[in-house]
């Protein structure tokens, strides 16, 4: 008997016609003999209807209200889900994350999970059940309720499907699986049948709309095989697993496109010890993450430093920084959210050497100028204007013969 986390996204679940459908792929899934949980994310929609009400209210609604609000979707999609499995004759049971203890930090909107108590889910396996879970949320330790982020019921499965060592975690979405790309920008795209976590984890943290990267992190910590599958067919679809040494003879996997990102800039930054620190700190404390970051040639003992944020903190950042600039007598500070981070992905690149140059000369050939570049072991991004990422993603795809990938 193997014990499967299934995980279905609001395109799953969208209606109530669909909702049966997913219930029907569950209880095949049971009728073959495996112990199921199932991780469900709020209708399509629901979860944007949530927050617009909160902006009718007020533009910077209280974080911990915010997520006590967004949370409700997924305790109407589960209750659904599970009438659903019942009326087909297979019990099932509801539950939101606090009720089975997904424990997490006090981050409001964007909390991490410190830990999930399996005893309970268990406890319903044994006798049969069918557990439903709410995707997105937990509990912080003072008992508030906490939502992970976007996409952070891939990271509720993960998280369920590492604490049950779980045989499998399947993430059912609207589409086949992992492509080399957005097939809705290249039709050439080509579905990977296996990446490796590292491969994931950097085409979801780059800008990958399949999975979240927290939840990627969690699978290659905990070992976890996750299976990306489409929820409307039967096709296999991509396995995200341990690197092996076939993964490594294919130069790049993937190019990724992110358009929420902006780009913040501090002008006459006094070239001291610490400075860097202080404004860094500073954004850090604000619960803001930065991405990537360059600081100019020091001249005359100034510099200048501009770095990347999501779009989502942007005003958040640039009361922080505006205030951090006045303390240490810098100049002024400008910000961007006109751009998009284009990269290029593959564990060959290890092994392999010339992919930043044709990159370079790729986007080059195409007028479309780099603003910053940032680099790793297998990627390598560069911002650029917004207005030619859908070009730059099809120009880098066919400059590393992306549509002959077999994988």
């Amino acid at each position: 008997m193997a014990l499967i986390v299934q995980k279905y996204g609001g395109s799953s679940v969208g209606d109530i016609e669909r909702i049966r459908k997913v219930a029907q792929r569950v209880i095949e899934a049971k009728k073959e003999g495996n112990q199921v949980v199932v991780i469900v994310s709020a209708m399509a929609g629901e979860t944007d209807r949530l927050i617009g009400l909160a902006h009718q209210i007020t533009e910077m609604p209280s974080e911990r209200e915010f997520d006590v609000l967004v949370s409700t979707g997924e305790q109407v999609a589960i209750a659904l889900i599970a009438m659903a499995l019942e009326s087909q004759g297979y019990p099932a049971r509801s539950f939101l994350g606090a009720q089975i203890r997904i424990t997490t930090d006090g981050v409001f909107t964007k909390a991490r999970i410190l830990g999930v108590e399996a005893e309970r889910i268990l406890e319903e396996l044994e006798k049969g059940t069918i557990a439903v879970i709410a995707g997105f949320q937990g509990i912080d330790e003072e008992g508030n309720i906490t939502t992970l982020g976007r996409g952070g019921s891939d990271t509720t499965a993960v998280a369920i499907a590492a604490a049950l060592k779980a045989n499998a975690c399947e993430i059912y979405t609207d589409v086949e699986g992992v492509y080399t790309t957005d097939p809705a920008i290249c039709p050439e795209a080509r579905k990977l049948s296996r990446v490796s976590y590292e491969e994931m984890l950097e085409m979801a943290s780059l800008g990958a709309k399949v999975l979240q990267s927290r939840s990627v992190e969690f699978a290659m910590k905990h070992r976890v095989p996750i299976h990306v599958r489409s929820s409307f067919s039967q096709e296999e679809g991509t396995w995200v697993l341990k690197e092996d040494e076939k993964m490594e003879e294919v130069l790049v996997s993937g190019i990724t496109c992110d358009k929420k990102e902006a780009k913040v800039t501090i002008s006459k930054v006094p070239d001291k010890p610490g400075i860097a620190s202080k404004i860094f700190g500073a954004v850090s404390e604000a619960n803001v993450v930065v991405d990537m970051i360059i600081q100019n040639v020091s001249a005359e003992g100034y510099t200048d430093v501009t770095f990347t944020i999501p779009q989502t903190d942007l005003k958040k950042a640039l009361e922080v920084v505006r205030r951090v600039s006045q303390e240490i007598d810098a100049g002024g500070v400008e910000s961007d959210s006109n751009i998009a981070k284009v990269s290029v992905v593959g564990v060959g690149m290890r092994s392999h050497s010339g992919v930043a140059a044709r990159a370079f000369s790729a986007l080059g050939k195409e007028g479309i100028n780099i603003m910053m570049i940032s680099t790793s072991e297998i990627k390598l991004s560069c911002v650029i204007e917004a207005k030619y990422a859908e070009l730059a993603v099809r120009v880098l795809h066919e400059a590393f013969e992306l549509e002959k990938t077999k994988r």
